[in-house]
């Protein structure tokens, strides 16, 4: 949606965070984005701080690519793409207990998936990430 323009990217969050703390009218994609950082309250302050690195040696999580990931398999669970990712879903909300524990477990392979794919300069590969998905159901 924004490219790399990772300062954007935040103020969109920051921004749909402000409208739902002041119960202001919200777009469609700031309920998604706003119903994420509800889940999340371990990042709440870390949506207004903009400018902060969050830096994987130091053994961070950035939130907001961790909130995107959230937001990226919903999006992929509501078009079922790739074919077959609702049935697993449905099936990992049984064996993990809920629905966030269950997309907790898929980012995962969507993060890995993306990053393969970046590191690679190649599209992803949706069979192997469907496998890898796969795979958390053998628990």
């Amino acid at each position: 949606m924004f490219g790399n323009d990772r300062n954007q990217l935040r103020k969109m969050y920051k921004t749909a965070w402000e409208k739902f703390q002041q119960q202001t009218i919200l777009t469609p994609l700031e309920i998604q984005i706003t119903d994420v950082i509800k889940e999340h309250p371990e990042y709440h302050d870390f949506v207004l701080q903009l400018d902060k690195d969050f830096l994987p040696e130091s053994g961070e999580t950035n939130p907001f690519l961790h909130m995107g990931l959230h937001l990226g398999l919903r999006e992929q669970l509501a078009t079922n793409r790739p074919q077959g990712i609702t049935d697993i879903y449905q099936r990992l909300i049984k064996i993990k207990g809920s629905a966030h524990d269950a997309e907790h477990s898929m980012i995962e392979c969507l993060a890995e998936a993306m990053w393969s794919s970046q590191a690679n300069n190649t599209p992803p590969d949706e069979a192997k990430y469907l496998l890898s998905l796969k795979k958390l159901l053998q628990i």
